[in-house]
């Protein structure tokens, strides 16, 4: 893995912005994750390759489109710590918070940190709903990302509320979102954000594109916002 993915990282051309041991990190970070889906269920990607390129390497992309040293960064639904262990390991003075609802996942999350000596790593167990009203979190991140499957009106109104004015949200999402995209953008505006672009990307070594959008956060999110889950299920903004 620690080859494919430093050959990777140069051809996105982020082998100067990143550390020098950044491959063998995200190696061990791999090896990591492959070891504990055997206990615990993280990823249905268990090919070494495959962990390399569309998870390492796709969450390595959010690089290309935020600058984040010295920046507050939520991960919206981390999962597996992805991209928020990711973009910490290439980027170590960014602080983190890996919220998610398991919370097996977040302790496993929490060894690995603990381990590998990692400063400006928060866990946070939690729904989105919820957490986005506490006093602590709302409007206080420069940036959230969500690598989640959920439609893009929904992940906007989870993750918006915790990105303070003038941040950003990053979402992962597929190349054939963008009527899931324009869907999303009154609701984007009612909650204080305004697309700024969307940015696709080929990950190394596959033939694969990825999608991020990119929305900025012009005004504080009214504070109705989150709604409940089923609610926003219902009726999406």
């Amino acid at each position: 893995m620690e080859a494919l993915i430093a050959s990777g990282l140069e051809a996105m051309g982020l082998t100067g912005s990143v550390p020098q041991n950044a491959p063998a990190l995200l190696a061990r970070y791999g090896c990591a994750l492959l070891e504990k889906n055997q206990v615990i269920n993280l990823t249905a990607i268990t090919d070494p390759r495959d962990v390399a390129t569309l998870h390492m390497l796709d969450c390595a992309s959010l690089l290309d489109c935020a600058r984040l040293p010295g920046k507050t960064l939520i991960d919206v639904g981390t999962g597996a710590g992805f991209p928020g262990m990711v973009l910490k390991l290439l980027t170590p003075t960014l602080s983190v918070t890996l919220l998610d609802s398991l919370q097996k996942r977040l302790d496993w999350l929490g060894c690995l940190a603990a381990n590998w000596g990692l400063p400006g790593v928060t866990l946070l167990h939690g729904r989105a709903e919820d957490a986005g009203h506490a006093p602590a979190l709302r409007e206080q991140f420069d940036f959230a990302t969500a690598r989640a499957v959920a439609d893009l009106r929904l992940l906007s109104e989870l993750c918006l509320p915790f990105v303070k004015v003038g941040g950003r949200f990053l979402a992962m999402k597929s190349v054939d979102s963008e009527e899931e995209t324009a869907a999303a953008l009154p609701g984007i505006q009612r909650l204080g954000g305004t697309l700024l672009g969307v940015y696709d990307y080929a990950l190394p070594h596959t033939q694969v594109t990825h999608r991020v959008v990119v929305v900025e956060k012009c005004h504080p999110t009214p504070p109705v916002y989150p709604r409940r889950w089923a609610k926003m299920q219902k009726h999406p903004l």
